[in-house]
């Protein structure tokens, strides 16, 4: 069975927000998220995983911008 891990968005259109991601056989979430805005594909952001020295977070997801 999968793990996964609530992750941050930060930065862009979904700052704040949080994804769920799987992790994959050594423990380490996917090294980009594509976010779909209000007009799907056409809109979608992209964020790139970082190492986070928060307590409360691992990692974070920072935004890259437009998947155009």
């Amino acid at each position: 069975m999968a793990s996964s891990v609530h992750i941050p968005l930060v930065g862009g259109t979904a700052d704040g927000e949080t994804v769920t991601v799987e992790l994959d056989s050594n423990g380490r979430p996917p090294l980009t998220h594509h976010h779909l805005g209000p007009g799907g594909l056409a809109e979608a952001q992209i964020y790139e995983l970082e190492s986070d020295d928060r307590p409360d977070h691992e990692w974070v997801y920072t935004w890259r911008g437009p998947a155009v």
